[in-house]
């Protein structure tokens, strides 16, 4: 009887030498090597035969993270898709960013067409292949009766696992108080985007998640909670407040208790649907985040996760951006920012984004209107600042580096079907974000790939930097350059 052969050595297509490896789980650091074939990692282990790889990257003691999955993009909403979807998945790169998730919806901006997915889904698909440098999904919005029942099929055929709701369209614009929102929505005149229609989308996505009980624990719904009644009220009356301007008047315009409201009613609308996979979206206020650890504690049998993005931990309303920092829900006064991180750090939120949307500054705001809150546009880019903003303000706020990984990586990823993705281990994607931590260097919009042209984050200084990205095995940042053409694909979710 022959004895059985040992299996041969590994030999890497890449070998990542001399990092410390960042994992989400546990409170250390691990001095090891990566190993790296076909896409995936087949080891990780200190002092690894560098002779047996086909290449080496020297990370030079570098912390290696997994790959961020910034989970809330907005990838063509105001500029053509094939145009966003290679300049800001560049800018992702930069920032460490291997896998996009972007909200889509039909209606104004984005392709600027209504009707149903089946028609529209694919013409977004076909407009996205092969120009993404990073790996690549969709959240999509059911805006009207069609686009529920389409949801099994979008789930089987496109693999789309995670459905939004804007609460505050019913009866408010983008970018303030709205007459015209189904003309907006581009919606038939039987259609209504109210609290009826959310009910039925929480409804046709728990159909579905019944439907495929094995992928129901990864098909969630978004919600992006503000009460539009509310912000048309206080709009109007802070409008009329001549002394009241900028980030100050935006925040008082649409108050944190809109927020606050508007959580509780998704929150009890889940509860009478039973759909238990709720995700609370850009929370950006204490009361916010209160109102929604409360409705956790009603509702025991919902999984509630609750999204915080880094404008709003890194911005307040003093900014000197102005209005250039429009966003909704609105950048909030500092004792806000200060019991957002006081909330993550303890674990109250559950992953940090960027919330990312491209408007380039004669979209923004035409010059004409400078220093008018009312007439910017809502929305900024930040992609390429998420892990190098977090790892500055957080280790200055004693958060973990581990910490760090799960909240921009491990559980965007398990909670939206990245099975690959999230961690630095043997079988996941070798996507890694290698970052100096202790390098100081002071925000400019100009050395960002993103077409943007300003940010709101201009001249703020930060501590630590991404040298390199890798997605999959393949360098596609380095030194401060993209490397290679797009060699992003489409997450069809779940992943295996």
């Amino acid at each position: 009887m022959n004895a059985a052969r040992p299996p041969k050595p590994i030999r890497p297509d890449l070998l990542i030498k001399n990092v410390r490896v960042v994992r989400p789980h546990g409170q250390a650091l691990h001095e090891a090597d990566i190993a790296i074939k076909d896409g995936r990692i087949v080891q990780v282990a200190p002092a690894l035969d560098a002779s047996r790889a086909k290449a080496v990257h020297d990370g030079r003691g570098r912390l290696a993270f997994p790959g961020v999955v910034d989970a809330h993009m907005h990838a063509g909403i105001y500029s053509p898709l094939a145009e966003d979807a290679v300049t800001e998945s560049q800018a992702a790169a930069m920032g460490g960013v291997t896998s996009s998730l972007n909200y889509f919806r039909t209606g104004q901006y984005y392709l600027n067409k209504g009707g149903p997915y089946k028609d529209f889904y694919p013409e977004v698909l076909k407009t996205a292949k092969g120009r993404f440098h990073v790996d690549y999904g969709f959240h999509l919005a059911p805006m009207d009766g069609t686009h529920i029942a389409e949801i099994p099929q979008l789930i089987a055929k496109h693999g789309v696992a995670s459905f939004k709701i804007f609460m505050f369209y019913g009866s408010h614009g983008l970018h303030g108080a709205s007459d015209s929102q189904r003309d907006f929505l581009m919606i038939g005149p039987d259609e209504r985007y109210d609290f009826a229609h959310f009910e039925f989308i929480m409804r046709g996505i728990q159909a579905a998640r019944e439907q495929w009980p094995d992928k129901a624990a990864q098909i969630s719904l978004s919600l992006h909670c503000e009460t539009a009644e509310i912000m048309t009220a206080y709009t109007r009356l802070v409008e009329k407040n001549k002394g009241l301007k900028g980030l100050p008047a935006y925040h008082a315009s649409r108050p944190p208790h809109s927020e606050g409201l508007a959580v509780f009613i998704a929150s009890y609308l889940a509860h009478e649907t039973n759909l238990s996979n709720i995700n609370l979206l850009h929370l950006s206020s204490r009361k916010a985040v209160q109102a929604a650890l409360m409705m956790a504690d009603v509702f025991p049998h919902i999984d509630f996760r609750r999204e915080v993005t880094i404008g709003h931990l890194m911005l307040d309303v003093t900014s000197p951006a102005a209005e250039l920092a429009k966003v909704n829900p609105p950048i909030r006064p500092r004792e806000d920012v200060e019991y957002l991180w006081d909330a993550l750090l303890a674990g109250e939120l559950d992953w940090v984004v960027s919330d990312h949307a491209c408007c380039r500054h004669e979209t923004k705001i035409p010059k004409r209107y400078f220093g008018n809150i009312w007439m910017a546009k809502s929305g900024f880019g930040g992609t390429e600042y998420l892990l190098p903003a977090l790892v500055s303000e957080g280790s200055r706020r004693g958060m973990s580096y581990n910490q760090m990984a799960r909240v921009t990586s491990w559980n965007p990823a398990r909670r939206f079907g990245l099975n690959r993705k999230g961690d630095i281990d043997v079988g996941f994607d070798a996507d890694v974000a290698l970052v100096d931590p202790a390098q100081r260097w002071t925000i400019r919009a100009k050395e960002s790939p993103s077409t943007q042209g300003y940010s709101p984050f201009e001249g703020l200084e930060l501590s630590a930097r991404v040298d390199t990205t890798f997605l999959r095995g393949e360098c596609i940042y380095d030194g401060g350059r993209i490397v290679g053409k797009p060699r992003g694909q489409y997450l069809f979710r779940p992943t295996d």
